[in-house]
Formats: C-alpha cells, sequence, structure tokens
C-alpha cells in the first residue's frame, strides 16, 4: 500500500489554527473532526471555517470560537487530565502529549520553574487543546503517513505578548528551536511580526521532518492566519500526495566519511572495517587510488549516520596512519526493502523483497537458508536460488508470514 506523504510549506509562518484551516482546504471535514474532538471531556468553542484571501492566494480560515466556559483559564494538569480521561485512539493520545510535552518545557525553561508548573498565559484557554488535537487527529483522518516541513521563518520586527514586547520570534518558540534542533529560515524576505507561535512551533517539530524530499502532490491547500498584512501572505501551505521515492532512513543525517591512506597493511585496513560495520556503519569500502610521488594507496570510505560520524572518525585516525578524515552530508535514493518467508516448492524460504511503489522490482533469496536446501536436496545452489526467486515474485504478495 503507497504511503501518503505530505510537505508543510511555511509561506507566512505557521499557528495551530493556520495548519487546521490547511488540513480543511485540502479535504478535511469539520464535523469528522468534531466527532473525534467530542472524545475529549473538553466544551466551550465551536469550530467555524470560511474562505479568505492572503496576498495572492486563496485559503482556508479556520476559528476556534470561544465561549465563556471556553476562555476559563486552564493548567497544564487540566490539559493532561483531558487527554487521558479522552476516548481518543492510544496513538492519539500519545501524540497530543508529546506536543504538550514540548510547549511545558521550552515554557520552563524560559520562566524558570519545575515543566508543568508555569502560568500558561495566552496558552491557558481550550483552544490551545483544540489546536493541538486537530493537528493530530485530522492528519490522521487525511490517512497521512508521513509529514516533512520547509524551515520555520524566523520573521522580523516585533511582537507583543502578556510578558511585554519582544522580537518576531517570542522566546518559547526560540526555545523550542533551540530543543529540537529543527531548522529555521534567516535570510531572504521575511514576514513582519509573529510568524510562529509556540504552538505551531511544537506541533510541527514534534510530527514533522524537516530533510528535503521530492514530491508528486495530489492536493494542495492553504491555511490562513487571522492577520491579512500587505508584505506577505499569511498562509501555510499543505502539499499532500507520494513521495516519488520511498526512504525508510533520514537521508538529511547521512555523512559520508573519506580518507586516503597510503601505508596501512591490510590486516590494518581489514580490521577497521569490520570494526566500523560492528558500530553501526550503513558501509565501509575500499577504492584503489595513485597518491603523492606516484604511490599506489586507498581511499577508504565509510556511510554512516550523523550521530555516529564523530566516533566512526575517530576510530579511522586512531587505528591507520591518515591524519585527516573528510566528511560531507549525503543524501539517497533507499527502495523500500521487506523480508518474507515465501511457501516454495523446496519448502518456507525466507526472501529480500525491493519494493518500488507497489511493485516488487527484486527478490532475493536469503542466501544461508538456500545453501541449506542445497546440501540437502544435491541440488546446484545456484538452481534453488532461481527457483525460489521466481516462485517468490509469481506468488505475489499473499506470503505465508
Amino acid at each position: 500500500m503507497t504511503e501518503i506523504t505530505a510537505y508543510l510549506d511555511m509561506i507566512g509562518g505557521v499557528s495551530g489554527d493556520m495548519l487546521l484551516g490547511a488540513m480543511v482546504d485540502v479535504g478535511l471535514n469539520l464535523d469528522d473532526l468534531q466527532v473525534e474532538l467530542n472524545k475529549m471531556p473538553d466544551r466551550g468553542y465551536q469550530l467555524s471555517k470560511k474562505s479568505v484571501k492572503r496576498g495572492g492566494l486563496e485559503a482556508t480560515l479556520v476559528d476556534v470560537e470561544l465561549d465563556e466556559g471556553g476562555r476559563c483559564k486552564r493548567t497544564w494538569d487540566d490539559f493532561y487530565n483531558s487527554i487521558e480521561s479522552s476516548n481518543l485512539y492510544d496513538s492519539d493520545q500519545k501524540a497530543i502529549k508529546a506536543i504538550f510535552d514540548v510547549l511545558a518545557e521550552a515554557e520552563s525553561s524560559v520562566h524558570g520553574g519545575e515543566v508543568g508548573t508555569t502560568h500558561l498565559h495566552e496558552l491557558g484557554t481550550v483552544d490551545t487543546l483544540v489546536d493541538i488535537a486537530s493537528a493530530v487527529i485530522g492528519l490522521r483522518l487525511l490517512a497521512v503517513d508521513n509529514l516533512y516541513a520547509s524551515p520555520f521563518p524566523v520573521g522580523v520586527g516585533s511582537s507583543s505578548s502578556s510578558h511585554g514586547s519582544m522580537g518576531a520570534t517570542s522566546r518559547a518558540t526560540a526555545a523550542i528551536y533551540k530543543a529540537s534542533g529543527a531548522p529555521v529560515r534567516v535570510g531572504g524576505k521575511q514576514p513582519i511580526g509573529e510568524a510562529v507561535t509556540p504552538t505551531g512551533a511544537a506541533i510541527v517539530s514534534t510530527l514533522a521532518q524537516f530533510h528535503q524530499v521530492e514530491l508528486i502532490p495530489d492536493q494542495i491547500g492553504h491555511g490562513a492566519g487571522l492577520r491579512d498584512p500587505e508584505d506577505h501572505a499569511n498562509v501555510v501551505g499543505l502539499w499532500i500526495g507520494q513521495l516519488k521515492y520511498q526512504s525508510s532512513i533520514n537521508d538529511s543525517n547521512l555523512m559520508l566519511l573519506e580518507t586516503n591512506i597510503d601505508d596501512s597493511s591490510g590486516e590494518v585496513l581489514g580490521y577497521v572495517h569490520q570494526t566500523l560495520m560492528d558500530q553501526g556503519a550503513l558501509d565501509v569500502w575500499f577504492t584503489p587510488i595513485q597518491m603523492k610521488k606516484n604511490r599506489p594507496g586507498t581511499m577508504l570510505s565509510v556511510l554512516v549516520e550523523g550521530d555516529l560520524a564523530d566516533q566512526a572518525a575517530e576510530l579511522v585516525l586512531r587505528e591507520t596512519s591518515t591524519f585527516g578524515v573528510r566528511r560531507r552530508t549525503v543524501r539517497r535514493y533507499e527502495a523500500e526493502r521487506q523480508i518474507v518467508k515465501v511457501d516454495t516448492s523446496l519448502g518456507k524460504v525466507p526472501v529480500k523483497l525491493k519494493r518500488i511503489g507497489d511493485t516488487i522490482a527484486q527478490a532475493a533469496p536469503e542466501y544461508e537458508a538456500c545453501r541449506e536446501i542445497a546440501q540437502t536436496t544435491g541440488l546446484p545452489l545456484a538452481e534453488v536460488m532461481r527457483r525460489v526467486a521466481n516462485e517468490a515474485v509469481m506468488r505475489g504478495s499473499p506470503w505465508a508470514e
């Protein structure tokens, strides 16, 4: 089954209601959403929508209208109790609480005190819960499997809150950027004023990934903010479709380490290769090269995830004769892989499937299992592997396991 992917284009920033408007603009039904929101005990609000124009873009504005009960101030415990006492799916509850955790930690880092004990100020009304819960529930109702996002815009100028005047990026929002490692867009044309609210930052930094993807879009929508400034379109864009290539890892976090070596023995290089693989390197290989003074040498290349790059480089520097290791970020396309057990005429055999979209591009029988069959039956190993591969493709998807 093809996964549905969404991309969030933070043109003018993002807030909880802007994200909700974008989801409605691509087809989220507010009545269906309200059915899910009613599984929480909180009331005192009403959802409404209307079409608006922001700059040159048509967008949907969703308003969470509060009555007197909805404007009553709530504490962190009130919100957490509402989530835990709801009848929402466990996965929804977990995601909603995770977003509130991000908000609570940011507020604590800015204002001091234990996490979850700070005063909520603007965040203390029911619309905060509605915005966060709607983001989680809305993506589920839209059947979105993966969410990616552009960098957050920093904004220029100033904003104001109950704490007084401050920069365009509030202290709580900046704390979320710092804690999550989310990228921010700092140069070029920026929206004026507060472009990203703490709630918007918490939602996106928790639910989205930020590396680049190639998306084939099926639907494009825009959610509007309340303000309609002349200098920029105060909208967030939501693109929904399919990835051109499915990837099972975060490609933006891959590092390629390389170094040229001319006087380490084969035994040392073999040891380094095995140790790097044991430490979690994705791949290690050697390339013959020509070095200074016409000396033959070896280039060692290591593909590793970013959090292991320093450890891998230290090993290479310690164990080989090199004085330096080059590093660079790389991206790769990776076909989806799956190990299944296939009922064949030779028995049940593990087979590695390579999938591109809904197509099985290759079926590779596991060597060890095929070797045992060849030794037991007397058939040539190549014949066993050919027969298993053919039968795996012929049988299609109803595998034994």
